[in-house]
C-alpha cells in the first residue's frame, strides 16, 4: 500500500551532486520497484542485479510507533510514504545505511529500506530498489548490529556475536550465522575485512582483539578500555567509548594501532558518553555530557570539545565547520557553533509537548543529518521535520504522518 501526504512546506530534497559519480557510473530508472535486468556488456562497475543506480544521494526515512506497531518508509527524494508490516513492541530501531532494525522482545525485525549507497573512495553509487521485509535475527532488546559491505555482526546483550553474510541479506534471507567465540564487553564491530571487539577478560576493563571473518582471532593490539560504551565507525578508524575518553582503532597495510584519546580531565560518570551520534562518513562525533552539556569528539585532531548548550534531548554534527545541532527541552532547536561554543541559532518550539532531558535510547526524538539536511521527528506530533541547517536551522520541509514516528532512522547514506 502507498499512501501520499502533502508536505505543509516546500524545499529541495537533499540531494549530493552528480559530479561524485564519474563517467562510468551509468544512471538507472525512476520508478520504485527495481526491473531484474541482467548486466549487459555496456553495464557501468557498479552495477547491482534488481537495483536502480542513480545520480543522487535516495535518502528514506524508516519511522515506527512501538504501541501500534506501525511502520512507515518515508522517501525523501518523492516526499512519498511506503506502509510496511507492523513491529509492535519495539524498542529500538537502528540502521546500518540500508537495513533498518527494529529491535524486540522477541527478536530483531530486519526491514530493507531499499536505498544505500557504495562508496569507492573517488566516487559514489547511489541505489535504490523494492522495500521489502526480510525477516527476523535472534536476541532480545539490548542486541546490538553492526554491519559493512561483507559482513552483520550482532552481538546480544550477554556478549555472543554471530556473524551473518551480507549477501544474504540483500537477497532478502537472513542465513545462517557463524559465532565468533567468547564473549565481548562491547558491540562487535566489523572493520578492514576484520572484526573488531573488546573481550570481557577482566572485571570493568576489556582488551582489544581482532578477529578474522570467520571468528578466529588475528590480533591481540595492546590496548585495554574500561567500561566500554558507545561505538562509531569513522573515516579515520574505529572509535570505542571508555571510561577516560576514547580508542582509536586504525589498519593500515593489514596491521591494527591503536591511540588513545583522553577526556583531558576528571569526568564523572554521569557525564561520560554513553552513545555517539554523527552523520555517516563524518569524523566529527557527538553526545550528551549529561543533562546541560554536549561532548563533540574531532577524530582527525584526537580532541574533545564540551559545549555548554542547557538541557538536552538530542544532539547531532554534520561534521566540520557545521554547527552542533541540539533538541534542548523547550522543544526547540539550537545550533552553536563548536569552537566558540557560542548559539548561533535558534528555531521556535517544534515539539508537540516538551520532551524530557536524560532519557536513554532513541526512543525520544532524535536528529538525523545527511549531507544537506537534518530530520527531527515529532512523534505527538505526528510529523517529521526537514532541517536546512546552512540556513539558520530553516524549516525546508514539514511531513504530516499517520502515525505517531516514535522511533526514527535514516538510510540511503
Amino acid at each position: 500500500m502507498l499512501v501520499r501526504r502533502n508536505l505543509t512546506t516546500w524545499a529541495p530534497a537533499a540531494l549530493v551532486a552528480a559530479s561524485l559519480l564519474t563517467t562510468s557510473c551509468a544512471g538507472g530508472g525512476d520508478t520504485d520497484s527495481a526491473r531484474k535486468t541482467r548486466p549487459s556488456a555496456s553495464a557501468s562497475h557498479g552495477y547491482v542485479e534488481g537495483a536502480q543506480e542513480k545520480a543522487e544521494q535516495q535518502s528514506r526515512l524508516l519511522l515506527n510507533d512501538p504501541r501500534s506497531g506501525n511502520t512507515r518508509v518515508l522517501d525523501l527524494i518523492t516526499g512519498e510514504t511506503h506502509e510496511v508490516s507492523r513491529t509492535t513492541g519495539t524498542t529500538g530501531l537502528t540502521t546500518d545505511g540500508r537495513f533498518g532494525y527494529l529491535h524486540t522482545a522477541g527478536g530483531t525485525h530486519v526491514l530493507d529500506g531499499g536505498a544505500w549507497m557504495v562508496d569507492h573512495g573517488d566516487h559514489v553509487h547511489y541505489y535504490r530498489a523494492a522495500i521489502r521485509d526480510v525477516g527476523r535475527l535472534p536476541g532480545g532488546p539490548g542486541t546490538r548490529v553492526r554491519s559493512d559491505a561483507a559482513v552483520t555482526a550482532v552481538t546480544d546483550e550477554d556478549g555472543r556475536a554471530r556473524i551473518y553474510r551480507r549477501a544474504e541479506l540483500e537477497k532478502g534471507k537472513v542465513g545462517s550465522p557463524h559465532a565468533v567465540p567468547g564473549t565481548h564487553a562491547g558491540v562487535v564491530v566489523p572493520y578492514a575485512e576484520h572484526l573488531l571487539s573488546l573481550t570481557d577478560d577482566v572485571q570493568d576493563s576489556a582488551k582489544l582483539a581482532v578477529y578474522d571473518r570467520e571468528g578466529r582471532r588475528v590480533a591481540a593490539p595492546d590496548a585495554r578500555c574500561e567500561d566500554p560504551r558507545g561505538d562509531a565507525v569513522t573515516r579515520r578508524g574505529v572509535v570505542l567509548g571508555c571510561a577516560d575518553g576514547a580508542l582509536l582503532v586504525r589498519e593500515a597495510g593489514g596491521t591494527f594501532t591503536v591511540q588513545k584519546i583522553p577526556y583531558g580531565r576528571d569526568v564523572p560518570e554521569e557525564e561520560r558518553v554513553t552513545a555517539f551520534r554523527h552523520r555517516p562518513g563524518s569524523d566529527t562525533l557527538t553526545a550528551p555530557a549529561g543533562d546541560r552539556a554536549v561532548w563533540v569528539l574531532d577524530v582527525t585532531e584526537r580532541t574533545w570539545t564540551r559545549v555548554k548548550t542547557g538541557p538536552v534531548v538530542s544532539v547531532n554534527t554534520a561534521g566540520e565547520g557545521s554547527v552542533l545541532i541540539a533538541l534542548e527541552t523547550d522543544g526547540s532547536l539550537h545550533g552553536y557553533d563548536i569552537a566558540t561554543g557560542k548559539q548561533v541559532a535558534e528555531t521556535k518550539p517544534l515539539l508537540t509537548g516538551a520532551p524530557e532531558a536524560g532519557t536513554e535510547g532513541n526512543a525520544v526524538p532524535v536528529i538525523e543529518v545527511d549531507r544537506s539536511r537534518a530530520y527531527l521527528n515529532d512523534p505527538k506530533g505526528k510529523r517529521v521535520y526537514e532541517i536546512d541547517y546552512n540556513d539558520n536551522l530553516r524549516i525546508a520541509r514539514t511531513f504530516d504522518l499517520d502515525i505517531e514516528p516514535a522511533l526514527m532512522v535514516e538510510t540511503g547514506r
